[in-house]
């Protein structure tokens, strides 16, 4: 990944390049990141540019051997964390278990979630962490001595998924690190990172990339067409993931909206059996894809009480869930609006704290069926 190759972001681009220019580069850097925005292609390429040997003033040359190993991602100096599911019977317990898979999944997708991980792994119904047991994998390698790089390169994604106990061996790298070593941690939810970590990294805050920009790509690398582009970067609002889901109408969120509108007919028309046998549905999803489920219904039901504006412009629905929001929007009213997305934010918790999800979905579907009726 070259800065060239980032979507938007130029003046963080910039920021990055003057950094590297002039030897001002602070040894831990958070980046932080709503999701879509390409926080981690972003400090993939600064990584880069910092070692190379011939940088220009814009970017990587991308002909030295430096460039040539970050292509291949498999620079001796270049380091990946990252959330993985243990799998003691295959003995994949860390996450260089993984690298194979890593590098093959960063090669085909430079803008991703968690969520497109654990599908790449075919994990997406279990819950993916960094483990304890990384933290001794961490400071093995950045005790040894860099092999060519000016900088040694941790790049941590996700360090909010860490384990306690692993998140406190890497402050402790952090509060006393090795020469030359810099730590670039990338984060989509920041808060959850423990705070010492937080104080002492310097937080790069990365925006949501600029509507123009996504639809000049939409238009150059995959030909849609001017107002197909346009509708495309208005849905995506910022986030490129969501416009590649869009443009593909991933299965996922086809599931995700047929799940949606099952959940609220059986709660408005009180069909108890079929709460249940959605709930039941649940189960099977996983508990990342049971949270992004819930996402998903926030989003929706957000989109369905801005509805009653009648402003397209603060609407940010595709075709399908735009065409099942005409007929359910009514039922989404300043009345209800805030104790519906309290009760979902409230699932989220519990699934986080592993309750059972049949029950919780359940309950959820009760409590809508009360809400819709105010």
């Amino acid at each position: 990944m070259y800065f060239k190759d980032i979507i938007g972001q130029e003046e963080t681009k910039r920021r990055l390049i003057q950094s590297a220019q002039q030897g001002i580069v602070p040894h831990a850097q958070l980046f932080c990141e709503p999701e879509g925005a390409g926080a981690f292609p972003l400090a993939l390429a600064y990584a880069r540019y910092l070692n190379c040997a011939h940088p220009s003033e814009t970017d990587a040359c991308g002909k030295c051997p430096s460039c040539l190993k970050y292509d291949a991602l498999m620079h001796p100096d270049l380091y990946f964390v990252f959330p993985i599911v243990a799998n003691k019977e295959k003995k994949k317990e860390i996450c260089d278990d993984y690298l194979s898979e890593w590098r093959n999944f960063l090669n085909d997708r430079p803008y991703f979630n968690l969520n497109t991980w654990l599908n790449y792994l075919g994990a997406e119904n279990k819950q993916a962490i960094i483990y304890a047991k990384e933290s001794d994998e961490i400071i093995r390698k950045l005790s040894l001595k860099a092999y060519e790089a000016n900088y040694r390169v941790l790049m941590v994604w996700l360090p909010e998924k860490m384990n306690e106990t692993c998140a406190n061996k890497l402050l402790k790298m952090i509060e006393e690190p090795p020469a030359h070593t810099l730590f670039l941690l990338i984060s989509n939810n920041p808060d959850l990172i423990i705070g010492t970590i937080q104080s002492r990294s310097q937080r790069i805050n990365i925006r949501a990339i600029a509507i123009d920009a996504i639809i000049r790509t939409l238009m150059s690398k995959f030909g849609l067409s001017p107002d197909d582009a346009k509708n495309v970067g208005h849905i995506a609002n910022g986030n490129f993931i969501k416009a590649m889901e869009v443009i593909s109408l991933s299965e996922e969120n086809k599931l995700y909206l047929e799940l949606f509108k099952g959940m609220m007919r059986n709660s408005w028309s009180k069909n108890v059996k079929g709460m249940k046998e959605t709930a039941e549905l649940f189960v099977s999803l996983g508990r990342e894809r049971q949270k992004d489920f819930l996402s998903f219904v926030q989003r929706m039901i957000r989109e369905n009480f801005i509805y009653h504006f009648q402003e397209p412009d603060l609407n940010y629905m595709n075709h399908d869930e735009a065409s099942f929001s005409t007929k359910f929007s009514p039922f989404v009213n300043e009345r209800n609006v805030y104790d519906l997305m309290a009760e979902l934010e409230k699932a989220d918790v519990q699934i986080t704290q592993n309750v059972n999800p049949k029950m919780i979905f359940f309950d959820l579907s009760l409590k809508i069926t009360v809400l819709l009726k105010r």
